[in-house]
C-alpha cells in the first residue's frame, strides 16, 4: 500500500468531513467506521497464511484503490451523506486489515534471516519516504483544489502499487485442510504462549489509542483553532516521516543487547509533541519535536518486526501478527467516537495532554513488567514445547 497515498486519504477525510459541515461529532464518525474494520485484522492473517502473500498485498491494494476512488467523487459532488462517506470509509479500513498483518509475512518469504533487518529497515525508509511526500503533497493539495482530489489521488496510487505488488512471487503455504476457525486457533495459541509478545501488544494498543486521538481528531482540531492550517498540519506529520529516514538507518544497524526491553522504551518518544501541542506552542515548534518520535517509530518497526519473523514459523507468522495488530488497534474506533465530542467540549490541548499522559504511563508499566521477568526470551518454539 503506497505510503505516499495514506497521507493523502488521512487529509482527504479530515478536510472533506469538515467541508461539507458535519462537526467534530461527524469527523468522529468517519474515522471511526474506517478503523473498525481493524477487528478484521485476525481474518487478514489467515487470508496471509492461507494464500500466496503477494496476491494477499496485491488484493488489499486494489480494493484500496476502488474505496478512495470512489470517496474522491463522493466528496466532488457536495451534500455527500454522512452513512455514505462512512461506508466507503469502512471499505478502504477492510483493505488496511488484510494489508498490514501481511507484509511482514511476505518479507520474511523473500528474505533470509540475515537480511531482515536490512528489509525491513528498506521498508521502513521507503514508507517514510512516501508518507513524507504524501503528507505535504496532500497538505498543499487539500489546500488548492480540495479533499476529493486527494483522496482521487489515494486511489490512483494505491491502483498503481497493485499492479507492482501482483508481479511479485511468494511461495504457496501449506494449509492443506485446515479450517479457518483452526488457523484462528493455532494463531492464537501461538500469540498467546508468548508473553513478551503480549506484554507490547497491550503496551501498544494504549500508545495507538492515544496517537489516534492525537492525530485524527485532536490535533486537527486545535489547527483549526486559529493555530494554523492544512498546510501546516501537513508540515506536523511530515515531520515524523523526515526523522523515521534517520530511523530507519539506525535500526538496520543496531543491534541491542535485550532487543524487548530497548523496544518498549522507544514509544515513550511519541509523547512529546502531544504534550508540546497541549503547552499551546506554535505548529512549527510541534514539527520540530516531531521527528523525534519519527526516529523512535522507525527503530521500533524493524527491531519489533524483525523478532517477530525470526522468532515464528512462516507458516503462523502472519497470524500470530494479526493478533498482534487486531489487538493494537482494538481501542482505534471507540477512541475516535469519543475524542471528537470530548476535544469539542475540554478543548483539544486538554486531550492531547491526556494522551501524552497515556503514552508515558504504559511505557512506564511495560518496562517495570518485562524487567521483572529478566528471563523472558524470544523463543516460541521452546515455549510450545513447555
Amino acid at each position: 500500500m503506497s505510503s505516499s497515498s495514506i497521507g493523502f486519504g488521512q487529509f482527504a477525510l479530515i478536510w472533506g468531513v469538515k467541508k461539507e459541515g458535519y462537526g467534530a461529532g461527524g469527523l468522529s464518525l468517519v474515522l471511526a467506521s474506517n478503523a473498525l474494520p481493524a477487528l478484521l485484522m485476525i481474518c487478514g492473517g489467515v487470508a496471509g497464511d492461507r494464500f500466496r502473500r503477494h496476491q494477499v498485498l496485491a488484493g488489499a491494494d486494489a480494493l484500496a484503490c476502488a474505496a478512495w476512488v470512489t470517496i474522491g467523487v463522493a466528496l466532488s459532488a457536495r451534500g455527500t451523506p454522512l452513512p455514505l462517506l462512512c461506508a466507503l470509509a469502512a471499505l478502504g479500513g477492510t483493505a488496511t486489515a488484510l494489508y498490514l498483518p501481511t507484509l511482514p509475512g511476505a518479507v520474511a518469504d523473500l528474505l533470509k534471516p540475515s537480511d531482515r533487518p536490512a528489509g525491513n529497515a528498506l521498508i521502513s525508509q521507503t514508507q517514510s519516504i512516501g508518507l513524507l511526500v504524501g503528507l505535504v503533497a496532500s497538505g498543499l493539495v487539500v489546500t488548492a483544489i480540495g479533499p476529493a482530489w486527494a483522496a482521487s489521488t489515494r486511489g490512483v496510487l494505491c491502483g498503481f502499487s497493485a499492479m507492482l505488488l501482483s508481479r511479485l512471487s511468494t511461495g504457496r503455504p501449506q494449509r492443506g485442510n485446515a479450517k479457518p476457525l483452526r488457523d484462528l486457533r493455532e494463531g492464537w495459541r501461538a500469540f498467546s504462549a508468548c508473553p513478551w509478545v503480549w506484554i507490547m501488544t497491550l503496551q501498544y494498543t494504549a500508545v495507538t489509542t492515544a496517537v489516534v486521538c492525537y492525530i485524527e481528531i485532536a490535533g486537527p482540531l486545535y489547527m483549526l483553532g486559529g493555530h494554523g492550517d492544512a498546510q501546516a498540519w501537513g508540515v506536523i506529520r511530515a515531520s515524523e516521516p523526515l526523522g523515521g529516514l534517520l530511523g530507519a538507518l539506525i535500526g538496520a544497524r543496531w543491534r541491542p543487547t535485550r532487543t524487548i526491553l530497548t523496544a518498549a522504551a522507544l514509544p515513550i518518544a511519541v509523547s512529546l509533541p502531544m504534550l508540546a501541542m497541549g503547552s499551546g506552542a506554535s505548529w512549527q515548534l510541534i514539527a520540530i519535536v516531531a521527528t523525534v518520535p519519527g526516529v523512535s517509530q522507525a527503530v521500533y518497526y524493524v527491531l519489533w518486526t524483525t523478532v517477530l519473523q525470526n522468532s515464528f514459523p512462516a507458516e503462523v507468522l502472519v497470524r500470530v501478527n494479526s493478533w498482534n495488530m487486531v489487538a493494537s488497534y482494538a481501542l482505534m474506533p471507540i477512541a475516535m467516537l469519543v475524542s471528537g465530542p470530548l476535544a469539542a467540549m475540554a478543548g483539544a490541548q486538554d486531550v492531547v495532554i491526556g494522551a501524552g499522559a497515556v503514552v508515558l504511563a504504559a511505557t512506564a508499566t511495560t518496562l517495570l513488567t518485562l524487567a521483572a521477568a529478566p528471563r523472558t526470551r524470544v523463543s516460541f518454539r521452546r515455549s510450545l514445547a513447555s
